[in-house]
């Protein structure tokens, strides 16, 4: 018996010597085959009281005291959002990569307390690096399409312009190359999960507020509607979660109710067609932000197109005999917020349920505690993202033609020669159609 114990334990030797070889450091020896717990490491703000409203609620129970903190700076959170909106297209451009910054931050924080770097150089800093990198990629080509006039009247703009892209692939080279000269023996496996870890937080965050950005350029209405929709699912959602919720609707987020989705979806159709038929009539809302060569400036100033205009549409004729008109007069952009309402009270909670998964994964309760009786400001724009992207899409495949103004910016990077030859190719078309008249 006993040599028979001898060989297996000598069998098992090279497993665990084989094992261990692929473990950074002692650290992954105790945590092996266990799911990291960050319950302790990350501030969570859900159940966060500041000093001053403990005073009043400490009395409450905890349901009813998160309920008035939650309701408390949601109200804070809205005000704050109708100032933004006031300030206009700059403070909402401003706002979003200010918050695009702070998501990142907390997503980052997370991945450096699941893979505990202990010193290991310059990792912080190569994050931060990226998130630059990768927003000067992202918004120096927005700065191409939008002010590509007002950029050709400096050569030294014209020259970044010109070499953009391949600006920021050396940018992105010399991260790379930092990188690998960073490396640390023994501890691989957690650098190269981290360089992961910080290139999945930049998909996830500068790509969809970059696609923000770019909904605001075609008009601040196709970021304020998509984002109040999403804001009134949350808000009707707990309401109706709160006061009527029994039915468990998924179990990454036990709290989420069939009565607060339902609730919630409804009453999003609702006030997205109500905020939709406000906003169509003020053309500060509608009109396309471009860069204006006579004022020399941004406006916002412009006569609105089809979508925002006042348009009949026949009603099917059964429903004249219910004493309803035979036309009725609607704003074609309403038709389509109902898609976008539709769509955030549908699939927009499950940018959320994907963030409660990752939360689980890693045993938190929020992603900070920015926000009290929220968590973080991941915690309230995990929807954002998604829909950002959707709404977007929705741009691309179904409204946006390119405007003149992008396409001038587009021939203004022309050598003279070819501005000519497409000059003349433009007047022979527009002639042969009887557009222009043709020269004596």
């Amino acid at each position: 018996m006993s040599e028979v114990r001898k060989r297996k334990e000598s069998d098992a030797k090279p497993l665990e010597s084989a094992e261990s070889d692929h473990l950074d450091s002692e650290d992954d020896k105790n945590d092996l085959g266990q799911a990291p717990d960050l319950s302790k490491t990350i501030p969570t703000g859900t159940d966060k009281t500041p000093g001053i409203l403990s005073i009043f609620l400490d009395n409450l129970p905890d349901r009813w005291r998160n309920w008035f903190i939650r309701g408390i700076f949601t109200m804070i959170m809205i005000v704050f959002f109708f100032l933004v909106i006031y300030g206009g297209p700059l403070a909402l451009m401003v706002t979003t990569l200010t918050v695009q910054v702070k998501c990142f931050q907390e997503i980052i924080n997370i991945g450096y307390a699941v893979y505990r770097i202990h010193g290991l150089p310059w990792f912080r800093s190569l994050s931060w690096y990226f998130l630059i990198t990768s927003n000067y990629f992202f918004y120096g080509e927005s700065f191409v399409d939008y002010f590509g006039v007002l950029i050709n009247r400096t050569d030294f703009l014209r020259v970044l312009v010109t070499y953009h892209r391949f600006i920021s692939f050396c940018l992105y080279c010399g991260g790379f190359v930092w990188f690998v000269l960073s490396l640390v023996k023994k501890y691989y496996i957690k650098q190269f999960s981290l360089f992961a870890w910080t290139h999945v937080a930049l998909l996830i965050v500068v790509i969809q507020s970059y696609l923000i950005i770019k909904n605001i350029f075609q008009g601040m209405i196709w970021f304020i509607v998509p984002v109040s929709m999403i804001i009134c699912n949350d808000i009707m959602a707990y309401v109706f979660g709160f006061f009527f919720g029994k039915t468990p609707l998924i179990k990454l987020s036990p709290k989420k109710t069939w009565e607060g989705f339902i609730g919630g979806g409804i009453s999003t159709v609702f006030f997205g067609l109500g905020i939709s038929y406000v906003m169509c009539q003020y053309p500060y809302f509608v009109c396309p932000i471009e860069y204006s060569e006579a004022t020399e400036q941004m406006t916002v100033d412009c006569e609105p197109s089809a979508i925002f205009r006042p348009t009949s549409y026949s009603l099917p004729g059964f429903l004249s005999l219910l004493g309803m008109p035979e036309t009725i007069s609607i704003y074609p952009f309403m038709l389509h917020s109902l898609s976008l309402s539709i769509f955030s009270s549908v699939i927009g909670p499950f940018g959320g349920f994907f963030a409660s998964g990752f939360k689980r994964a890693f045993k938190i309760k929020d992603f900070g505690d920015v926000i009290p009786g929220h968590g973080g400001i991941m915690d309230r724009f995990d929807c954002q993202f998604l829909m950002a992207t959707f709404v977007n899409v929705y741009i691309s495949s179904f409204i946006q033609t390119d405007s003149p103004q992008k396409l001038l910016s587009q021939v203004l990077y022309l050598k003279p020669e070819q501005q000519l030859q497409l000059f003349h190719m433009l007047k022979e078309s527009l002639e042969n159609r009887n557009i222009l008249a043709g020269t004596p």
